[in-house]
């Protein structure tokens, strides 16, 4: 029987924080996915605890090679099952009861994502200065690029129905962090209805994120926008 909803969780090199997520699972009402392709002890961890919890629907995927952000997602998207697919970040910057409240609010959409920026929105822990100022600009620059109004592209915690995923995702070719961009792009150029909602939210520290890839990020939209592939 397939499940509600199938969470996807991105976890390179995760093995210091995905056992909170993972405690998070137990008596809920999806499948989850979670994609590994780093060189440490996360999938050892992820597996130990699928083996403890017998009744959860929990997958390890393993990759010998970097696949990115969005090439993890996309992994877990030719595994997911059921009405629903979304993803999140390993990290617990964002909590599953969080993700179960973007998916009970989705009604008629085809799509829901959380937001760091509305107003409604909860942030525990901050991000510092440097990070919400790149942040703000990167934001400024999709709208720009895309013409995408939304508040927050970035944030972790998305959900679609998968009917609208498997309608663009043969089209997409971005593998970084600025998938979530091209996904959004691809999904209202084919007249589908994604709708963003307040969330809470906590900045976890160490991010996978650096300016560096900001920029990187910044390029291969550009590329994408000009008609390009991605890098």
């Amino acid at each position: 029987m397939n499940p509600a909803y199938t969470v996807i969780v991105p976890a390179y090199n995760e093995e210091d924080r995905i056992r909170e997520l993972l405690d998070q699972m137990p008596g809920s009402g999806g499948k989850f996915i979670v994609v590994c392709d780093g060189t440490d002890d996360t999938p050892e961890i992820v597996r130990s605890f699928s083996r403890e919890n017998p009744d959860l629907d929990l997958v390890c995927l393993t990759y010998s090679r970097r696949l990115g952000k969005g090439g993890a997602v996309r992994e877990g998207f030719s595994s997911a099952s059921g009405p629903l697919v979304g993803y999140m970040d390993a990290d617990g910057s964002t909590s599953l009861s969080q993700m179960e409240g973007l998916i009970d609010a989705i009604d008629g959409a085809d799509g829901i994502i959380g937001s760091r920026w509305l107003p409604g929105s909860l942030i525990t822990t901050r991000q510092g200065c440097v990070r919400r100022l790149e942040s703000r600009v990167f934001n400024l620059m999709v709208r720009l690029l895309f013409s995408l109004r939304y508040s927050d592209t970035q944030c972790g915690a998305k959900v679609f129905k998968k009917a609208a995923i498997d309608a663009v995702i043969g089209d997409m070719i971005s593998t970084g962090f600025e998938f979530d961009v091209e996904l959004l792009w691809r999904l209202s150029r084919k007249g589908f209805r994604v709708k963003e909602l307040p969330i809470t939210w906590k900045n976890q520290g160490a991010s996978r994120v650096r300016g560096s890839d900001i920029f990187g990020m910044l390029t291969t939209l550009f590329l994408l926008r000009l008609g390009g592939t991605s890098r």
